[in-house]
C-alpha cells in the first residue's frame, strides 16, 4: 500500500510540477492555446451572421478562449462579450469607427459600448476581415495582451499572399523535407482529412489567402476532370478560411490532353482549348484563383518553344481566366542555356523588355535573388525595373539550400533583408516591398506530425505569413510572437536569442562573403565547390565562385559579366567598387585577391576562415542554450530539436572543413594561426555520395 501511495504521489508531482512540460508533438503549431493565467472561460462569443467564415471565426475564438483560460480556482476577471460583426451592421455604423481604410481584408478590434453594454468588438468590411481579426485577438491574448481596453487595427500591405506547394501527384514533395504531400490525391475528393481544415486554420491565422496545390514542374494530369474534382474538394474546405485555390499549369497541356499538334499561344485553337479548360475549372471551383506557370525553365515547355515571348504566353492564359476574375502568376525563373555569360542576368534580359506588355491580370513572380534561393543573395534586379508590370516576390520557406529540415535557420531576417532592400528605382526609399503586388512562399509543409519537419521550421511558415501581411514587421518581433505562442513564457527570450542569428550562422558556414551555389549538385545536400564536370557550365559550382590561384569571386562589373548594370544607377555605382560593396556580397559581385585587406584587418582568406568558424561556434552556442532549457520543454520537442542541433553542428563542421580543403588546394595558402585543419583530406570529401537525399525526385 505504501508503495502505491508513493507512486501516486510521484505521479501527482509530475502533473503539478511547473518545471515539467506537458508532452507535445508540435501538431498544434502556434495555435496551442495554452493557459495564460487569466480566467476567460465565461466570455461569450456573439457572431452576428451565419456565413461559413463568421461561423469558423466564432468557433476558433471559442476554442482559443477555452484553452487560454486558467484552470479552475483562478479568480475570474471582468471580461465583456466578444462580438464578431461586419462594419455594415447598423449598430456598428452608429459608432462611426474608422473602418473605411480597412479595405476588404483589414480588421479593427476595440473595446466599445454596443447597444448599452461593454463589448470587445471585432469588425471589418468583410467576414474575411472579421476572421483575420479573430485570429489577431487570439494572438494578442497568447502573447500577453488582455481584453481590457483593447485597440487593434491592421490592413494587409500586400494583396496576394500565397503558398506554393511543390507537391507531385504521387505524393512526393520536390524540395520537401517534412514527409509526403499533405494532399492525399488518391482518397480525394471523397475523404476530407481533418488536417486539411487545420492547414486552413493555420494559414488564415497568419493572413495567407491563397494556395497553389501542385508542383510548378507540373503534370498535365492536374488539369484533368478527376483532379479538378479533387482540387474542388480542397477548395470547399479552404473557402470559409478565405483561401483561394490555384493550380500550376503545364504549358503543353493542349498537346498532352487536348490532342492538339501545338501549344503555340498565338494559335486560336490553343487559346480556345485553354478557355474551355478554364471554364471547366470554374464550373467546379467558382472562386478558383487562377494559374501559376513555370515556362521555358529547366526543361519545362513554354512560349519560347514557338518563338513567342513570355508576354504572349501569359496573356493567352490571362484571357482564358479573365471572365471569371482569375489571374496568372507567371514565373520569371528562366533557367536555361540561353545566357551562358551569367545565369544571374537571364531573367532581367528576358523580362525587362516586356515591361508594360503583360495583361492586367498577369503578375510576374520573381525570386528574391537572381539565382536560386541561396542562403544569401542580393535582391533581384527586376525589382524596380518593371514599373508597368505587377510583380510578386517568391521566397523559399522550405530550406533547400539551408540545411533541409535538420538545420535551425530562422528565415525572418532573410525575408526582411530582401524586402527592405532599396532598389533606388524612384530615388531613395524605393524598397523591394513597395514594388510588390503579391508574395509567394514555397511551402515547407508535409505529412510529418509537426507539419514542417521540426518545431523551429514552423517559425518560417509563420514568419512568411506575418511578413506577407506586413513586410515592415521586425523579424525579431515576429520571432517573439511565434515563440510566445509555441513555448512557455520563460522560454521566449532564450528561444528568440537562438533564432535571431541562426540564418547568418548558416551563411557563415556555407556561403560566406557572397559565395553562392557551392552545394553539391542535384540534391543540394552538403558542400561541393569542386564540382566541374557537368555538361552545362552553370550546373557546376566552380562556375559561381571562379576560384583560382589569384583570388575568388564572380566578376559582375563591366570587366566581367556586367550584371551590375541591371540595377538602378545609384545601386550600380555602389556595387561597382569593391570598397563600397557590402562585404557580405563581395564575392557575388567581384573577383578579389585572397590577400585583399578586409574591414576587420584580416585578409580575405583569413576572413573566410573566420566566418566558417563563427558559423560553427553559433551552432555550438545554440546547442548549449537548448540543453539548458531541457527542464522547461516537453520531452518530445526537446529531444528532436536537440538531435537536429547535433546534426547541424556536425554538418557545419563538414561544410567548413570540405570548403577549406578545396580552397587550399586552389590557393596554396596555409590556414591562419590557430585555425584547426580539416578533419580529412580533399579526396575524402569529394568521395561522399548521397544518392537518396530527400526532396530530390528522380
Amino acid at each position: 500500500m505504501r508503495a502505491l501511495v508513493r507512486l501516486w504521489l510521484a505521479a501527482m508531482m509530475l502533473v503539478l510540477s511547473p518545471t515539467i512540460a506537458q508532452a507535445e508533438d508540435g501538431y498544434d503549431l502556434w495555435m496551442r492555446y495554452r493557459s495564460v493565467g487569466t480566467n476567460l472561460g465565461f466570455v461569450t462569443i456573439d457572431a452576428r451572421g451565419t456565413t461559413p467564415t463568421l461561423t469558423v471565426a466564432a468557433a476558433e475564438l471559442r476554442r482559443g478562449i477555452a484553452g487560454l483560460s486558467a484552470p479552475a480556482g483562478v479568480a475570474q476577471t471582468a471580461t465583456p462579450a466578444i462580438v464578431l460583426v461586419t462594419a455594415a451592421d447598423r449598430d456598428v455604423t452608429a459608432l462611426h469607427l474608422p473602418t473605411a481604410p480597412l479595405g476588404d481584408e483589414g480588421y479593427l478590434i476595440r473595446s466599445v459600448t454596443l447597444k448599452g453594454r461593454p463589448v470587445t468588438l471585432v469588425t471589418a468590411n468583410s467576414d474575411r476581415g472579421v476572421l483575420y481579426g479573430s485570429f489577431a485577438l487570439l494572438r494578442h491574448l497568447q502573447t500577453g495582451g488582455s481584453l481590457d481596453r483593447v485597440d487593434l487595427s491592421s490592413t494587409p500591405r500586400i494583396k496576394l499572399r500565397v503558398l506554393n506547394h511543390w507537391d507531385n501527384l504521387d505524393g512526393v514533395v520536390e524540395r520537401g523535407y517534412a514527409g509526403q504531400s499533405l494532399w492525399d490525391w488518391w482518397t480525394l475528393p471523397d475523404f476530407h482529412d481533418p488536417r486539411y481544415t487545420d492547414y486552413a486554420r493555420a494559414n488564415a491565422s497568419i493572413g495567407i489567402n491563397g494556395t497553389v496545390l501542385n508542383n510548378v514542374n507540373a503534370k498535365a494530369d492536374s488539369l484533368t476532370a478527376p483532379y479538378i474534382a479533387k482540387a474542388a474538394a480542397l477548395a470547399d474546405v479552404f473557402r470559409p478560411y478565405g483561401i483561394k485555390v490555384y493550380l500550376s499549369a503545364r504549358f503543353s497541356a493542349p498537346i498532352e490532353l487536348g490532342g492538339l499538334k501545338t501549344a503555340d499561344p498565338l494559335d486560336p485553337a490553343v487559346a480556345a482549348w485553354w478557355k474551355a479548360k478554364s471554364d471547366e475549372i470554374y464550373r467546379a471551383i467558382p472562386d478558383f484563383g487562377g494559374f501559376l506557370v513555370k515556362a521555358n525553365s529547366e526543361g519545362q515547355p513554354g512560349p519560347r518553344d514557338y518563338h513567342r515571348s513570355h508576354a504572349d504566353g501569359a496573356n493567352m492564359l490571362a484571357a482564358a481566366v479573365r471572365p471569371h476574375g482569375g489571374i496568372v502568376m507567371w514565373r520569371a525563373f528562366v533557367y536555361a542555356e540561353t545566357d551562358p555569360e551569367d545565369r544571374a542576368k537571364q531573367a532581367y534580359t528576358e523580362f525587362k523588355p516586356l515591361d508594360g506588355k503583360f495583361a492586367s491580370n498577369v503578375i510576374v513572380q520573381v525570386k528574391n535573388g537572381a539565382i536560386d534561393f541561396q542562403p544569401r543573395e542580393p535582391f533581384h534586379p527586376l525589382f524596380g525595373a518593371m514599373p508597368k508590370t505587377p510583380l510578386m516576390i517568391e521566397f523559399q520557406i522550405t530550406k533547400e539550400y539551408l540545411g533541409f529540415a535538420t538545420h535551425l535557420a530562422y528565415l525572418g531576417p532573410l525575408f526582411a533583408e530582401t524586402l527592405e532592400s532599396d532598389t533606388m528605382a524612384k530615388g531613395p526609399g524605393s524598397t523591394v516591398a513597395k514594388q510588390l503586388s503579391g508574395m509567394a512562399g514555397v511551402a515547407n509543409i508535409g505529412r510529418d506530425r509537426d507539419w514542417a519537419g521540426s518545431t523551429f521550421n514552423q517559425a518560417n511558415w509563420y514568419a512568411f505569413g506575418r511578413m506577407a501581411w506586413d513586410p515592415t514587421l521586425d523579424p525579431d518581433a515576429v520571432a517573439r510572437e511565434w515563440a510566445a505562442m509555441t513555448f512557455s513564457p520563460a522560454l521566449v527570450a532564450p528561444v528568440v536569442a537562438m533564432m535571431s542569428g541562426s540564418r547568418e550562422a548558416v551563411v557563415d558556414y556555407m556561403t560566406p562573403l557572397g559565395l553562392a551555389h557551392v552545394m553539391a549538385t542535384g540534391h543540394h545536400y552538403g558542400p561541393g565547390p569542386w564540382v566541374a564536370d557537368l555538361k552545362r557550365p552553370e550546373w557546376n559550382p566552380v562556375y559561381y565562385h571562379k576560384a583560382d590561384k589569384a583570388g575568388i569571386g564572380f566578376d559582375r562589373t563591366v570587366t566581367g559579366s556586367n550584371a551590375i548594370a541591371q540595377y538602378a544607377p545609384p545601386v550600380a555605382r555602389r556595387l561597382t567598387d569593391p570598397a563600397t560593396t557590402p562585404e557580405r556580397e563581395l564575392l557575388w559581385f567581384h573577383h578579389v585577391p585572397w590577400t585583399r585587406p578586409m574591414a576587420s584587418g584580416r585578409t580575405l582568406w583569413a576572413e573566410l576562415v573566420h566566418h566558417y568558424d563563427s558559423g560553427i561556434g553559433y551552432v555550438a552556442g545554440m546547442r548549449r542554450q537548448w540543453d539548458a532549457l531541457r527542464p522547461q520543454v516537453d520531452a518530445e520537442r526537446w529531444q528532436k530539436t536537440a538531435t537536429y542541433l547535433a546534426v547541424q553542428e556536425r554538418e557545419a563542421s563538414w561544410w567548413r572543413d570540405a570548403s577549406l580543403a578545396y580552397w587550399m588546394s586552389i590557393n596554396g595558402l596555409s590556414l591562419p594561426t590557430g585555425a584547426a585543419p580539416p578533419a580529412h583530406d580533399l579526396a575524402w570529401y569529394e568521395a561522399q555520395r548521397f544518392p537518396h537525399a530527400p526532396g530530390n525526385p528522380q
